[in-house]
């Protein structure tokens, strides 16, 4: 309205200035000032119009070019969008610098961030019911698949190894030693009469006529029961040195030797590949489905679930390390994400608009920017008008 008023004053003004120009010279200005901010405000009044319709219907070629070219905005739309912000180089270098792992944490550790009253049982309850609806295999199968991906990557040789040394440098080991050695001796007395057999069995027959079978049995189970019985009592006995040699080394050569490394990465994929294990992965997803909706479900559970998640908020903003390591899982899942469905996205975004028809698109994009290609015809009334006075003060000097 006030680009269309001021177009018409400016008609008026070149009226009135034409008509009074006869008597004195200097309304002569302010005609060529109307005149030039005539032609400019039409000029961009046409320009403006013809970006969203035809101006005064009339089927002039070059004009409604969004509603004509509805289908190509749609397509560079989509392909600007892929190429500046899908990218996984681009995502990561915005995440680069993005603390994922304190907002997370600040998020879980603020008990006021719990949506309350009937909004936070409504979200609650409908996450339950999704949960409860979904196919459980469908829903799962991308968990169950990331997890085994991070187990998988996961060089387990040099962290068993650190592991065990860890605890054997603070002597956590022992109370493991000790239950093994008075699990054998357990064992060896519930097994007796079998090791009895066996030595029986291959005792001649000269041995067993004179019983020196049941004397060299009892022998043997003797030294046996002292021997645990001694390591069991004794902390420098040798046999628990021996085992410490033993662990010490083990520990030694999961962290530096390449070829036990590739042992334990044999068997971990074994693992993985044994049915037991995706037997496994299935009934803990199964547990965790069942145990979040029945939390969902229970009256203030959600609220109790995340008084729980509470502890691990506070951990990621004190624990740098945890930081750190969410941080590079996130960076890193967010760029695969941009990786692999990034093409995904962006055609969503191109069938949307595709699906508009034109007087939609034109009503939407109008709606955005109108007002500023008002200003548009603002300033080119002026500016024209300007210009006009110019060349006609100029004409008048030359």
């Amino acid at each position: 309205m006030v680009a269309t008023a001021l177009l018409v004053l400016m008609a008026g003004l070149f009226v009135l200035a034409r008509h009074l120009a006869v008597r004195e010279a200097g309304w002569g200005y302010a005609a060529a000032f109307a005149e030039a901010a005539m032609v400019g405000g039409l000029a961009d009044w046409f320009a403006v119009t013809a970006l969203f319709r035809r101006p005064l219907g009339l089927p002039i070629p070059h004009t409604a070019i969004i509603p004509a070219n509805k289908d190509r905005i749609a397509d560079s739309m989509a392909a600007f969008l892929r190429a500046n912000f899908l990218t996984p180089q681009v995502v990561a270098r915005r995440l680069y610098r993005f603390d994922a792992a304190g907002v997370l944490g600040g998020y879980l550790a603020n008990s006021g961030t719990i949506v309350p009253g009937r909004i936070g049982d409504s979200l609650t309850s409908l996450v339950a019911d999704v949960l409860e609806t979904l196919d459980p295999d469908k829903v799962g199968r991308p968990v169950k698949t990331l997890l085994k991906g991070q187990i998988d990557r996961i060089d387990l040789a040099p962290l068993l190894g650190q592991i065990l040394a860890g605890m054997m440098a603070d002597g956590r080991h022992m109370p493991v030693i000790e239950g093994l050695l008075r699990r054998a001796g357990t064992l060896l007395e519930a097994n007796e009469p079998v090791l009895r057999g066996m030595i029986r069995d291959r005792a001649g027959t000269l041995m067993r006529w004179t019983r020196l079978d049941d004397r060299l049995a009892n022998a043997l189970l003797d030294a046996l029961y002292a021997v645990l019985a001694e390591t069991v009592v004794d902390p420098d006995h040798p046999l628990r040195r021996k085992i410490d040699e033993t662990l010490t080394q083990l520990a030694d050569d999961l962290v530096h030797d390449p070829a036990m490394a590739a042992r334990v990465a044999r068997l971990k994929a074994e693992a993985l590949a044994n049915p037991a294990f995706t037997a496994w992965l299935d009934a803990l997803w199964e547990r965790s489905r069942t145990g979040l909706i029945a939390m969902l479900r229970a009256p203030g559970g959600v609220h109790e679930g995340m008084s729980g998640l509470a502890g691990f908020g506070r951990a990621l903003g004190e624990d740098g390390a945890l930081r750190a390591m969410v941080n590079r899982f996130a960076r890193r899942s967010l760029t695969g994400l941009a990786s692999r469905h990034g093409d995904d996205i962006v055609r969503i975004v191109s069938e949307t608009v595709r699906r508009w028809d034109a007087r939609t698109v034109t009503r939407r994009i109008e709606s955005a920017v109108g007002r500023d290609l008002q200003f548009i015809r603002i300033n080119g009334t002026l500016v024209g008008g300007l210009v006009g006075l110019a060349l006609h003060a100029l004409e008048r000097f030359i």
